[in-house]
């Protein structure tokens, strides 16, 4: 059997991978900043096979725990940055923990000779940084695909340049390392949305969904979100899961940084959808997906059927 190591396995992408791999015979060590809140992955327990299933503390930050979690995995997902748009310091606690945790995390793989793959789950915002807005001169409805060359403002939102960063560092191992041993391969999906599997109220995905639905902005940049009626490129939470299944289980990837996104609608489609009512626009393909389509062999779900499960 198997073993894969999940960093943030608990939270709401990691949970469906932490259910993927479960599924599909593995055993299954998840991470846990801090492993006395229960509440934080007792929903794993409650998953099919989860006799397989090993939860560890782990600080992304700490060397020492991260080789103890690694040291016995076949593939490791990294998940550990998790999507953050409210912060106070971005330094702490967006570009320290991001960068700073992808840079030892290469480290410790390296060092860890049972690791044969390696997943990183990254953001649109490696190709993008000002999605949802359209990169540099790109009108709206202009198509965004791997072969574009990745856009980054220094204006936009910290957390979108930390992976973005961060991205650049996977990228820069990469080419210096020319003859490593494990694969590294990148997804990056766009705005995730669909059902969660467990009841935490941490999450900003299904906060957002919260918000759309109803409406709602806390702040502008979530008004911002109304007043331009901006246009969402959106994917399912489970093709999220079954993408980063596949770029684990599939060999010959190695340094590979997959779109994954279905359908475009504008946010005022999406309020409906979430609400149960036809969208007023046809869907777009803004982001593309045919690679992830052609070497993954992803069925992307349709929008309107994500927003439904929600």
């Amino acid at each position: 059997m198997k073993k894969v190591g999940i960093i943030g396995g608990s939270g709401f992408i990691g949970s469906h991978i932490t259910q993927r791999f479960l599924e599909n015979g593995f055993e299954v060590k998840v991470s846990a900043t801090d492993i006395s809140k229960q509440e934080k992955y007792e929903h794993l327990m409650e998953l099919n096979h989860s006799d397989h299933l090993y939860i560890s503390e782990l600080n992304v930050e700490n060397k020492a725990q991260l080789k103890e979690f690694v040291k016995d995995c076949d593939l490791v997902i990294h998940g550990g940055t998790p999507f953050q748009l409210d912060f106070k310091d971005a330094q702490t606690e967006l570009f320290d923990p991001t960068i700073k945790g992808t840079e030892n995390f290469l480290e410790v793989i390296n060092e860890t000779p049972s690791v044969d793959k390696v997943v990183l789950i990254a953001s649109v915002g490696a190709w993008n940084t000002n999605f949802p807005l359209p990169a540099g001169v790109k009108m709206s409805t202009d198509t965004f695909s791997e072969n574009d060359t990745p856009f980054m403002s220094e204006e936009s939102h910290p957390y979108a340049l930390a992976k973005f960063s961060a991205n650049q560092t996977v990228n820069a191992y990469i080419k210096t390392h020319p003859s490593l041993d494990f694969e590294i391969v990148s997804i990056s999906p766009v705005m995730v949305m669909g059902k969660s599997l467990s009841n935490r109220e941490d999450s900003i995905s299904t906060g957002l969904q919260f918000l759309f639905k109803n409406k709602m902005a806390p702040n502008p940049f979530i008004q911002m979100f109304y007043d331009t009626d901006i246009e969402l490129a959106i994917v399912d939470v489970k093709d999220v899961a079954e993408g980063v299944y596949k770029a684990a289980t599939i060999p010959g990837l190695h340094g590979k940084n997959y779109l994954l996104s279905s359908e475009t609608y504008p946010v005022s489609d999406v309020t409906l959808m979430l609400n149960h009512q036809e969208p007023k626009n046809q869907p777009k393909i803004i982001y593309q997906n045919k690679m992830a389509r052609r070497e993954l062999g992803l069925l992307f779900q349709s929008v309107k059927k994500t927003l439904n499960d929600y």
